[in-house]
């Protein structure tokens, strides 16, 4: 009887031992961290994606802010252009879009750095204003039609300024040089959805300022 009784302890404390070992074990388990989130599928399919994810196609019109509705990104911000104050804008003042038409600046995709094969058009723009000492410039930068709203805003507004920097690097003083950047609002009349459309909205153009009459 009385080895009985002890097989039994002995049981029921090897029972007690191996539930703790479980529940130690499964308190163990943790979420793994650091880990490389996968690729989403389509996101190579994309271009210009946003860091929410990718845009998709472009909206019809409908959809569409109007041009109206493009950001202005003058204001006084130092660390946005590499330690030169932005332009005061130019309220009022006319604005020629004619004149500079043909200096305007295309980038690669997904890409604010401005090509040598464009400096030259820049480097024009910089000679016009040299030569106009009452002008002033705006900048406007553009982007094609994928991508988000936020993404090519802000891709937009690096291209403005990556110019912009060009001119004052070249003699333009700071003030006479605006930005704006219309994000995928302000599209080429290109109606395409292809390679060649997108190649002519991934561009910066400039619009002569001058003094009200």
């Amino acid at each position: 009887m009385k080895d009985n009784k002890m097989k039994l302890i002995k049981l029921a404390n090897l029972l007690v031992i191996a539930l703790i070992v479980t529940v130690a074990a499964s308190g163990c388990r943790k979420k793994p961290v650091g880990l490389t989130p996968l690729p989403n599928p389509f996101a190579k399919n994309v271009k210009d994606q946003g860091p929410g994810g990718p845009g998709g196609p472009g909206l019809p019109d409908g959809g569409r802010t109007k041009p109206e509705q493009g950001i202005n990104e003058t204001k006084l911000n130092p660390d946005a252009t590499g330690g030169h104050p932005m332009g005061p804008g130019h309220p009022g003042w006319i604005q020629d879009r004619a004149i500079l038409k043909a200096d305007t600046v295309f980038f690669d995709f997904d890409s604010s750095v401005i090509k040598a094969s464009e400096k030259p058009k820049v480097a024009a723009v910089a000679d016009y204003l040299k030569a106009n000492a009452a002008s002033a410039v705006q900048v406007e930068g553009n982007c094609d039609e994928r991508g988000t709203e936020e993404y090519n805003r802000a891709l937009g507004d690096r291209r403005a300024l990556a110019v912009r920097e060009e001119l004052i690097s070249l003699g333009i003083d700071p003030t006479r040089v605006d930005t704006k950047t219309w994000g995928k609002d302000n599209p080429d009349n290109d109606p395409g959805h292809d390679d060649a459309a997108w190649r002519k909205n991934r561009r910066d153009d400039f619009v002569v300022l001058n003094p009200p009459k």
